[in-house]
């Protein structure tokens, strides 16, 4: 099998490219990225493009490929919610349309908690939206993965991050009950998830919480 992965140099997407590359279970995995990891594999393709230029990449990339989406930005690295949206909505629908137009097996997503398209939050709303276009496309399979809070060691410092990882250690008598749904979720477990759910999942859609993320990464693969 082939893999295809976009946001690899995220927090997520690089513990994922080390799964994929681990497993014999792909023959190549392609990472489309705007620059190069420092990752070096013999079963590793690095396809460095702009996103703007997604609608460009060649079909032999996705036929056949489990694909995989873990691109995702902050406001505070967009700057504008113009900018943030062509992130986390523009370039992944245009990532999902091109598995769909080149007969790729499966897309999986990293979207958010909460995500919903009528949110008053705007982050909320801009995953829900993305979330109702990928099911528009009827992918022969779509995987949705949201995650809460993602925990993990990150090249940069995020104080809000860092503040609620703190809170989560001192408080972790409160994700009990109906709170569980919003214990942070570490990004090594989500890879693992990602991975996972690519092996075993069957149905043709699904969505996993937050809380079922923990479930799926621990599942066996044979």
């Amino acid at each position: 099998m082939k893999a295809v992965i976009v946001g690899a140099t995220g927090l997520v997407g690089k513990d994922l490219v080390r799964l994929l590359l681990s497993s014999k279970k792909y023959s190549k995995v392609t990472v489309i990225a705007r620059k190069r990891l420092s990752v070096v594999h013999p079963r590793l393709e690095q396809q460095l493009i702009s996103f703007n230029d997604l609608h460009e990449c060649p079909s032999d990339w996705f036929e056949d490929a489990d694909v995989f989406c873990a691109l995702g930005t902050t406001m505070k690295k967009a700057k504008t919610k113009e900018q943030f949206k062509q992130v986390d909505y523009h370039y992944v629908v245009e990532l999902a349309k091109l598995a769909s137009k080149h007969h790729a097996r499966k897309f999986v997503y990293i979207s958010a908690i909460g995500a919903n398209e009528d949110s008053i939050f705007f982050y909320s709303k801009v995953k829900g939206l993305a979330e109702r276009a990928l099911q528009e496309l009827k992918l022969p399979q779509l995987i949705i993965v949201r995650p809460s809070l993602i925990m993990g060691d990150r090249n940069e410092f995020r104080f809000g991050e860092a503040l609620a990882a703190k809170l989560s250690s001192w408080l972790s008598f409160v994700f009990k009950g109906k709170m569980r749904k919003y214990k942070p979720n570490q990004a090594k477990e989500i890879a693992q998830a990602m991975f996972k759910l690519a092996q075993l999942c069957t149905e043709q859609f699904l969505i996993v919480t937050a809380e079922e993320i923990a479930y799926w990464s621990k599942r066996k693969v044979y």
